[in-house]
């Protein structure tokens, strides 16, 4: 089972199966929506998905007709999306999830839209913490 909660912590979330067809999205909609360079999500099935508390703070975005991206709306975290056109599963950005995650990515996608500066190889150096010129 997986646990997860929003920033704020106003909405908690369970999942109790898998989580599938996990992607780096790197189209234009996911990278606005999350404000990074690419937003990591997985499908679950609706049947294993539960919002076990503060689901009075979810609001909702059509983004598309039949698309709808459900949110916090107190902190803004994206918490999950539903299409019409695929009613058994949901869509969850993994962030959301506190648990350590089992299946693992399987592609980046959209890659010809996304950002210029980001280089999906990049070498760069890592960090535990704050980078050292951070004050």
């Amino acid at each position: 089972m997986y646990i997860g909660k929003c920033l704020c912590g106003e909405v908690n979330i369970n999942v109790t199966g898998a989580i599938t067809d996990i992607i780096h999205c790197h189209c234009s909609l996911c990278r606005k929506s999350s404000g990074t360079a690419y937003a990591t999500n997985g499908f679950v099935n609706n049947s294993d998905f539960k919002i076990t508390s503060g689901v009075e703070k979810l609001s909702t975005f059509e983004y598309k007709p039949g698309r709808n991206r459900y949110f916090c709306s107190n902190c803004g975290s994206p918490v999950y999306s539903s299409n019409e056109k695929d009613p058994g599963r949901i869509r969850i950005r993994l962030g959301i999830v506190d648990s350590d995650i089992d299946e693992r990515p399987i592609s980046h996608n959209f890659v010809s839209s996304k950002a210029n500066w980001e280089n999906l190889d990049a070498k760069l150096p890592r960090y535990e913490s704050f980078e050292p010129s951070r004050k």
